[in-house]
């Protein structure tokens, strides 16, 4: 089982330096679960030779461009080409309705001879609150983040935690640095990789660096860190931590040594 990442930069990252923190899981018999796909995944998905015929599952955390702006691309490109059925998407439940509505549906509702709905598209799968879903004979339960406030309502981010050979791994997604809410997926984690803002000026909506920093030593030993800007001058790997992810970084959770 291995984890690819297409980019590690964050929304505003531009070129091919970099592309959005997207990633795609490999299953044993060769099945691929693109986890998040931003509206450059077409792009860092062909700098690693893959193209929209190798995605037949998708996950997304939650609805901010760079993690669902890429959509529509892999939703046409499956429905306009015949040989090629619908992938899976893997989504909260909470977030459907917001996604056709609010996201997709303004460039995807209107086909010929069809009114368009997500189902047109994606063998949708939602997954229940604190619930879980399989993929690949793989367990994996969402996990709750905090990510923005909606006025006086939260918009989540939803992360994953799988185990894979007995090792547990947590992949946060977009969160603000909150280890009270998560401290516990901390500790049970094998290895965690963690959304890490590196900008000069804190957005309040991510957890920056200096806040991750502050973390025991035992939990920064465990963490990569990833969906960071452009501006970086940390050395993580100094600071504790397993460092800093780069574009096209691969881990298999089958190799003890990553541990």
């Amino acid at each position: 089982m291995k984890l690819l990442f297409l980019g590690t930069g964050s929304a505003f990252t531009t070129g091919a330096d970099n592309y959005h923190s997207n990633m795609v899981l490999f299953s044993p018999g060769g099945s691929k679960l693109l986890i998040d796909c931003g509206s450059d995944a077409r792009l860092s998905l062909q700098e690693q030779g893959l193209t929209y015929k190798d995605i037949q599952h998708v996950y997304i955390s939650h609805l901010h461009g760079d993690h669902a702006g890429g959509l529509e691309w892999l939703g046409f490109t499956h429905k306009f080409d015949p040989t090629m059925g619908r992938p899976s998407l893997y989504i909260d439940d909470s977030l459907t309705k917001q996604l056709w509505n609010q996201v997709l549906a303004g460039g995807m509702r209107s086909l010929q001879g069809e009114i368009a709905s997500l189902s047109s598209f994606f063998d949708v799968q939602e997954v229940n609150a604190n619930g879980l879903f399989m993929w690949d004979n793989l367990k994996f339960r969402t996990i709750q983040t905090v990510h923005v406030m909606d006025g006086f309502k939260i918009v989540p981010s939803f992360g994953l935690i799988f185990e894979v050979s007995g090792k547990k791994i947590f992949l946060t997604t977009d969160t603000q640095f909150a280890p009270s809410q998560i401290n516990d997926f901390y500790d049970a984690a094998d290895l965690i990789f963690h959304d890490c803002e590196t900008a000069r000026f804190k957005s309040g909506v991510h957890a920056h660096y200096t806040e991750l920093s502050t973390l025991s030593p035992e939990v920064k030993r465990k963490m990569w860190l990833y969906h960071y800007n452009p501006h970086n001058p940390y050395d993580a790997v100094a600071d504790g931590f397993k460092g800093f992810v780069v574009k096209g970084q691969e881990f298999d959770f089958t190799d003890e040594n990553i541990y």
